[in-house]
């Protein structure tokens, strides 16, 4: 696997593809500039090493030039973060982002405007990715969050660089820390599964059977697997053509010697908002009218004990309605488990938006070992795919 490390930048132009899709606010200003950090160590490899840096990316869905999706919203923000000053042109290829990038200096920075404001970015055109190819000597992704889709930038351009390419720092963390919990992890290994739907799952849970001692199912699938079982789930979430299959998981489960825990209590609500009345109750037992939106007290304990009995934890899905803090008791509980279980000396991967989300809302993010920026991209990875983004690197 090819990384930065393999390369100095002496002298040379970086064509970084980094994945600057971040949050902005109706005045255009970043709401969260995680993205812009992680891409932080691979720009500052390139600029110290004495070379120039010629960054891509994509912001949002526009279609066509849309201004509110230009990168020059975001420019004040990389110079903060990086720490110097970063200059600006207004297309990604043609005659402008050529000459912009001829007359980049050793130690400076190009921002490209935004990739998708050309369809043929999407499409994976291979001219519009030789376009791109000519504004640098060494190619390098950098983007986990955009490694499953087979865009120009992120894939078909690697074919114009031979050799000169390679995997950003946060890009060869991303594949190291899902091989991690994948391919080389410390047993015990626990997947913590949450979220909404089966249905979302199935592929990730068929992968992880054969790699995992212990599979946490919470959230509202918890509610597929209970009713599959006979329990009653009153008006909870439920994917009623999913029954079988969830029974089809827990056998196949059983027969590879995986222990499955599922909620045995939740708290119950008699309508879907945080004013609701709520009760504590046996999780196959909940009456019609009331839906269940956290895990109760005991399941957080039973949970908690298998969280600590661990050496390697995915988390990837919240155990309730974490939006609403009268649901979040249980997605917080377990943030708490596996920090503890980090701290004494476990490895914790959480990915996933929703995990993602809960992990920096309530404070957990320097408590586990590996916070994944990609959620589409690690799904697909923990279901055992080969990213075209990651594959066209290593060719």
């Amino acid at each position: 696997m090819k990384t930065l490390n393999d390369f100095n930048f002496a002298d040379k132009k970086a064509i970084i593809r980094v994945d600057f899709n971040v949050p902005l606010n109706e005045n255009f200003e970043v709401t969260d500039a995680t993205r812009i950090q992680a891409a932080k160590p691979t720009i500052i490899k390139v600029l110290e090493d004495g070379g120039s840096c010629v960054l891509m990316s994509h912001l949002g869905r526009p279609k066509g030039k849309e201004d509110k999706f230009s990168l020059r919203h975001i420019i004040e923000d990389i110079e903060k973060i990086i720490g110097c000053e970063v200059r600006f042109v207004d297309d990604c290829v043609g005659e402008k982002a050529e000459e912009a990038a001829n007359k980049l200096e050793n130690g400076e920075i190009l921002l490209l405007e935004n990739l998708r404001f050309h369809e043929e970015e999407t499409k994976g055109d291979v001219a519009f990715a030789e376009q791109l190819s000519k504004l640098g000597d060494i190619y390098i992704n950098d983007a986990f969050g955009t490694a499953h889709r087979a865009h120009a930038s992120t894939t078909i351009i690697a074919q114009f660089f031979g050799k000169n390419k390679c995997f950003g720092s946060l890009l060869a963390r991303e594949i190291e820390s899902i091989d991690k919990v994948l391919n080389n992890s410390e047993k015990p290994v626990l997947a913590v599964l949450g979220g909404a739907k089966v249905s979302s799952k199935i592929t990730v849970i068929e992968n992880i059977l054969d790699k995992v001692d212990h599979l946490i199912i919470g959230g509202g699938m918890t509610f597929t697997f209970i009713k599959a079982q006979g329990g009653k789930v009153g008006n909870s979430i439920c994917e009623d053509d999913k029954l079988d299959l969830a029974l089809d998981i827990l056998k196949q489960a059983k027969n590879k010697n995986v222990q499955v825990h599922i909620a045995v209590d939740v708290i119950a609500a008699d309508a879907f908002s945080n004013d609701a009345n709520t009760q504590v109750i046996d999780v196959t037992q909940i009456p019609d009218g009331w839906q269940g939106l956290d895990a109760g007290p005991n399941s957080l304990a039973k949970f908690d004990e298998v969280v600590n009995s661990c050496k390697t934890i995915l988390w990837n899905g919240p155990l309730g309605v974490f939006e609403m803090e009268n649901f979040a008791k249980g997605t917080i509980a377990l943030g708490n488990s596996i920090a503890n279980a980090t701290k004494n000396g476990a490895f914790s991967l959480v990915g996933g938006g929703d995990s993602v989300a809960a992990v920096k809302q309530f404070g957990f993010e320097d408590k586990v070992s590996y916070v994944s920026t990609g959620g589409g991209a690690m799904l697909e990875s923990l279901e055992g795919k080969t990213l075209p983004g990651i594959e066209a690197i290593l060719k």
